[in-house]
């Protein structure tokens, strides 16, 4: 529902895609990872690479940190990234108090259309804010919004029982998104799926196999389709911002969003 800019530690490099023609049905895995491997241990770094640093963008509150520090393996096939009160950063707004995670696929997989899928436990409390998402490969050279965005989940931690899918280009991004919520279960009691199927000429989210939203590019008002090329893969835990706005008394740390795995399929 709202800008996601970001700086990568590496230059975005074109990966090789699949681009399927539209109709074809395939089932091949192009993408997996379950997070298996010693506790402790940093996510695979031919498959992730990690963001650092604050993100003024959404004047959010933790500064990213780079390795295991705070995005680890547990040793029982989950990846773990912990948001944690502490300082020792300094964030676009002063002396950082928190610290936090973001991953991505950037130049290491992209993929245009497929079946993306996440199974994780979400965080709870004010403030927090877990996403599942995926920018357009072409940043770098068309910028954001142009490049495309596709937010396969959020959830913000005033809501504790809704999800947000949305997608994001020019003349509809930011808060002029377009999405949909999906109100379930309290989400960070347990794991949970979260899936799209992204085609050449729409886009579907499910919650535990439910869909809840289809969006083409009639939805659009007349603006431009951007979802007809590779994008890369983001996880992350943002510690407050415009959206959810500040942790609050209820909000007890550290926080943790669990992934079990992330999938791809095309």
């Amino acid at each position: 529902m709202r800008t996601r800019l970001f700086r990568l530690a590496v230059p975005v490099l074109a990966a090789a895609a699949l681009l399927l023609p539209a109709g074809q049905a395939q089932a091949a895995t192009v993408f997996a990872d379950d997070f298996d491997g010693p506790a402790g241990a940093a996510a695979d770094a031919s498959k992730w690479q990690m963001e650092t640093g604050d993100n003024v963008n959404n004047h959010e509150l933790q500064w990213y940190t780079p390795g295991a520090q705070n995005a680890a393996l547990d040793g029982q096939g989950h990846l773990v990234i912990t948001a944690r009160q502490e300082g020792g950063h300094t964030c676009w707004y002063g002396a950082c108090t928190y610290t936090s995670a973001r991953l991505n696929t950037a130049g290491r997989f992209t993929q245009a259309y497929g079946h993306f899928e996440a199974r994780m436990k979400l965080p709870r409390g004010g403030g927090m804010w877990p996403a599942f998402w995926a920018l357009g490969d072409d940043i770098g050279s068309a910028g954001w919004p142009t490049c495309g965005e596709i937010d396969f989940m959020e959830n913000i931690g005033r809501e504790p029982s809704t999800v947000h899918g949305t997608i994001h280009g020019p003349g509809y991004s930011g808060s002029a998104g377009i999405g949909a919520a999906y109100n379930g279960p309290v989400f960070a009691d347990d794991f949970h799926t979260y899936a799209v199927d992204w085609a050449p000429d729409s886009i579907k989210w499910y919650v535990d196999g439910n869909l809840y939203q289809t969006r083409t590019p009639a939805d659009l008002n007349g603006n431009r389709w951007v979802f007809d090329h590779p994008f890369f893969l983001i996880l992350d835990l943002a510690v407050g911002g415009d959206w959810p706005g500040s942790p609050d008394g209820s909000t007890q740390f550290p926080q943790q969003l669990v992934v079990d795995y992330v999938h791809v399929t095309a």
